[in-house]
């Protein structure tokens, strides 16, 4: 009986450890039972966080109770469950979505997330084009609001759309000389002034009008040579020697030439070829007609050859240099219509054409000067006058632009906010060109047409923005750590491992 008893008993205690091992794998088997379990503790969890109310236009105030704000009064809205972890669970969204199933919002180049297109293609480095999916936002994390809470904010859009950009530059213009037609008058020997017949400042004077007198002598012995130089031609004319008969010829040609240098004129010439008299004065004439603009000579003076006596400007014709700034030079091209006006003169204006632009920045004012070239016949334009310029600037045609409140400037980059719809916005760089005088800026890289942008209260959206991206970065590297890899120890164990474990 004793082998029986024994038999039984160790029967029984296997029967018992089957039993221990079954209810084990049942309170450890995910199921319906582990689900409904968890499910009801999230809602207890759910159900013990106590609801909160902020305001609209002051996100920093959070209350346990209703009420109005201490701030600008307004009713208070209740904190929308969920919206704590978006920034956590933003990271997670593109995981638990299978990649078939997500769609492609639009192809990005991957060294620079500005360029897209909304088709596959390269890049500008010859690298291929990434789809950018409607859960990612390479700019940031996407943030959501509620649509009250929007409401509030006073939250706006615009459309980006093709359309054509134009600007009026308005500025300063200052009128000038025109250079070519400024002289300036010196005498090539040493002398003294003898007689000044122009002794004023401003003074108009026509061309060939005599200007002084001035007593060289070495003009005195060049008269003396030439009269020398003119008998002999008349004594070697006669000559049998067809050579000493050109000699005299060549010697007189000379000295008419030397005279010529020394600025005689061939009529002072023609005179004492015909008068035989030696002058003790030269005159010296205007060469073009205009205003003196400066005087350096005075009646008995001494002048040394080459020292500026007068300094003779022609404004019938003047420039105008209008400034233009650094951010307005993309505008301005080589050949477009301008208008000046005259304040002094009513409000009278004159239409010329841009003439040059100078590749200089004057250190001063910061801008580029551009040249307008006028007639002026009545001589109402003065040197130095200002006037009022009005440029009809190059219009952009064809190109994707937004309102100008709806970039972002930050430093180096430029960023806008795209509204995807359901309350979601994300953050985007772009890369900008010219504004228009209506406020239009052009978009070259980072937006598709038809997209909409946000025009209004993006400074709240870029600060909720980068905190949700600052807390997205942080959670990553938890995760990581979290995650066991392929092959480390507490690998948890497939359905399929267990139930061929107990077989």
């Amino acid at each position: 009986m004793r082998p029986n008893l024994k038999l039984l008993l160790i029967i029984n205690l296997f029967l018992l450890l089957v039993a221990i091992g079954a209810i084990w794998y049942l309170l450890h088997k995910p199921g319906p039972l582990m689900e409904r379990a968890g499910h009801d503790h999230q809602t207890a969890e759910t159900e013990m966080v106590q609801q909160q109310y902020t305001c609209g236009m002051h996100p920093l105030i959070i209350t346990d109770e209703p009420g109005n704000c201490p701030i600008c009064g307004m009713a208070l809205t209740p904190v929308k469950t969920g919206t704590v972890n978006q920034a956590a669970d933003a990271g997670t969204l593109q995981a638990e979505q299978p990649e078939g199933e997500r769609k492609i919002k639009y192809w990005a180049a991957p060294m620079d997330p500005t360029y897209i297109r909304d088709e596959p293609g390269k890049s500008p480095m010859g690298m291929d084009l990434v789809p950018v999916y409607e859960d990612q936002a390479p700019s940031g994390a996407i943030i959501a609001i509620d649509p009250v809470t929007a409401q509030n904010m006073g939250v706006r859009t615009a459309v980006v759309e093709r359309r054509d950009l134009h600007r009026m530059i308005r500025t300063v213009g200052t009128v000038d000389y025109d250079e070519p037609k400024v002289t300036s008058i010196n005498a090539k020997v040493d002398g003294w002034i003898e007689k000044l017949y122009v002794a004023e400042t401003g003074q108009m004077v026509k061309k060939s009008q005599p200007l002084l007198e001035l007593y060289s002598p070495k003009l005195v012995s060049a008269q003396q040579e030439y009269l020398l130089a003119l008998r002999n031609r008349a004594t070697l004319r006669d000559s049998a020697f067809a050579e000493i008969s050109a000699g005299g010829e060549r010697l007189l040609a000379a000295a008419r030439q030397r005279r010529r240098y020394w600025d005689i004129s061939d009529r002072q010439i023609r005179q004492l070829e015909k008068t035989g008299q030696v002058r003790k004065t030269l005159t010296l004439y205007a060469p073009y007609k205009g205003v003196v603009t400066m005087k350096m000579a005075m009646p008995g003076q001494f002048i040394k050859a080459g020292q500026e006596l007068f300094q003779i400007s022609d404004i019938s014709r003047v420039w105008v240099y209008a400034d233009i700034y650094e951010y307005e030079l993309p505008w301005v091209k080589v050949g477009q219509k301008a208008e000046v006006l005259l304040p002094f003169v009513g409000g009278k204006s004159l239409s010329a054409e841009i003439s040059t632009i100078y590749p200089y920045v004057e250190p001063k004012t910061r801008t580029v000067k551009a040249r307008l070239e006028f007639a002026n016949p009545g001589l109402e334009l003065k040197p130095d006058m200002y006037v009022n310029v009005r440029i009809q600037a190059y219009e952009v045609q064809g190109v994707l632009a937004v309102p100008g409140e709806a970039v972002l400037h930050s430093g180096e980059k430029q960023r806008v906010f795209v509204a995807l719809g359901d309350g979601k916005f994300e953050p985007r760089e772009v890369k900008t060109g010219v504004q228009d005088q209506e406020g239009f800026i052009e978009i070259t890289q980072g937006l598709l047409e038809s997209e909409r942008v946000v025009t209004s209260a993006q400074f709240l959206f870029d600060s909720e923005s980068k905190l949700r991206e600052a807390i997205q970065k942080m959670l990553e590297p938890k995760k990581l750590e979290s995650a066991p890899s392929d092959g480390q120890e507490g690998h948890d164990m497939s359905d399929e491992d267990l139930e061929a474990l107990f077989e």
